[in-house]
């Protein structure tokens, strides 16, 4: 199945450029408020050996997720760093299915902000994920 195929409405491609993801593109993005939805069409390229999508994209892609929500709550005068990242995985994915994160905000703060971030394939649950990221303010210039 095409990665771009049947992407749900609302989603658009996520231009961003991250060595990260670069490779498990075409990812895509939707706002809801303040919260970055983010989703993907599942290939053979996001799986394992077993053949479902492999742990490190789930937990890598959930960290995006809660992260640039945080960013969007907070402005774009910090930037934050991930402090914690736990993840529970709770039933595979499979090439053709759409992968979504989204995000749950917990307690944002001025210093932390805490998350949770809940992966849905074809709207079953797959993962749920806390973050905790820590808020560091940009010095503004004199």
């Amino acid at each position: 199945m095409d990665a771009g195929a049947h992407v749900p409405d609302g989603f658009v491609a996520d231009e961003r450029d991250s060595p990260a993801t670069n490779a498990w593109k075409p990812i895509y993005r939707r706002m809801a408020g303040d919260t970055v939805i983010i989703g993907l069409r599942v290939t053979s390229a996001h799986t394992n050996s077993r053949g479902f999508v492999h742990g490190g994209l789930i937990s890598a892609l959930a960290d995006n997720a809660m992260g640039h929500s945080c960013a969007s709550r907070i402005g774009p005068d910090s930037t934050l760093v991930t402090v914690s990242l736990t993840v529970d995985f709770l039933g595979p994915a499979f090439p053709g299915q759409w992968l979504e994160f989204d995000t749950v905000f917990v307690k944002p703060g001025g210093t932390l902000c805490f998350t949770q971030a809940f992966v849905t394939a074809d709207g079953q649950p797959c993962a749920r994920t806390n973050g905790v990221f820590r808020v560091v303010r940009q010095k503004m210039a004199a």
